[in-house]
């Protein structure tokens, strides 16, 4: 079996896994968070959002969230458009994800603009990042199925990617938005996208576990020769604007995994429950992970 000897795992929990949480959580708790994460070993990780503090008002922190955190790791900061862009720069990133979904109707109810409008807008920013040195990540939703459409034809997929590749974007993240996808499906979209895309764009797999085949998908996406995966600790997420999509695969089971099949991560698994520990009590709703709840089930002596 053709796997690789080391895979690279960007840790989104700070920024795609907080964003939706119900509770407000204040700016020290999330700067510890980071803190934590970053001494488990992430070497990239999403940081916030420059985002309306209407929309997102979990968010309306990035600037001190920015302050406190940045370091000369890959930090990410989430910029949709030429404001949030401009922000960005401001504070001092030099790593700025931008998005777009694949799906019309999916993209309409997020950011209400068409694909074509999204990308339309997005390439002169993104040539203008690219001038001026940054590295520039694009999120890629609903790359397997649409809440509202259904199944996402691969070529789409494929067109978007190369259109990014051609704006100069450093990485592309292609995600399953709803969880909906499967190993086959998976093999087949990243097999046709290696075989298409420059190899020197970095190609990143960004899974939810809405119905618990996230692991199953890694799993068949390193078979593909895929070797960077977002992951959130406590497998927090989820997205408003994709009815029944649950959080993202948990960093902590992907870890113990891969671990287990003699991948390295350059994670350290103890430090990482830690951080998704100290998160916990602050969050709406339960850490689920299944490493997560192997510790707090562990009998105490």
């Amino acid at each position: 079996m053709d796997l690789p000897e080391r895979v690279t795992l960007i840790e989104v929990g700070p920024r795609d896994g907080l964003q939706n949480e119900k509770n407000l959580i204040p700016a020290k708790n999330k700067i510890e968070f980071i803190s934590l994460l970053k001494n488990a070993g992430f070497q990239e990780m999403e940081l916030t959002s420059f985002v309306s503090p209407k929309w997102v008002p979990q968010m309306q922190d990035a600037s001190v969230i920015i302050d406190r955190c940045l370091d000369d790791q890959r930090n990410f900061v989430l910029a949709p458009n030429q404001k949030g862009i401009d922000l960005a720069v401001e504070s001092g990133v030099k790593h700025i994800a931008v998005f777009v979904g694949v799906s019309d109707t999916f993209n309409k109810k997020n950011i209400n603009k068409s694909t074509e409008d999204s990308m339309n807008e997005l390439r002169p920013l993104i040539q203008d990042l690219k001038r001026r040195g940054f590295f520039v990540r694009a999120c890629i939703s609903t790359s397997f199925y649409c809440p509202f459409e259904g199944k996402i034809d691969e070529q789409d997929v494929l067109k978007i990617c190369m259109e990014f590749e051609e704006m100069g974007v450093d990485e592309l993240s292609v995600a399953d938005t709803i969880g909906m996808a499967n190993p086959s499906e998976c093999f087949e979209l990243f097999t046709l996208l290696k075989h298409h895309l420059r190899g020197t764009t970095l190609l990143t797999a960004h899974f939810h576990d809405t119905r618990g085949m996230a692991l199953a998908n890694i799993f068949a996406s390193l078979q593909a020769g895929i070797d960077r995966f977002d992951t959130s600790a406590g497998g927090l997420g989820g997205c408003p604007f994709a009815p029944g999509a649950s959080g993202n695969v948990a960093s902590e089971d992907v870890v113990y995994m891969l671990s287990q099949m003699g991948i390295s991560t350059g994670i350290n698994l103890d430090k990482l429950l830690e951080a998704a520990a100290y998160i916990s009590p602050h969050l709406s709703k339960s850490v689920s992970s299944k490493q997560f709840q192997l510790l707090k089930n562990v009998p105490q002596h």
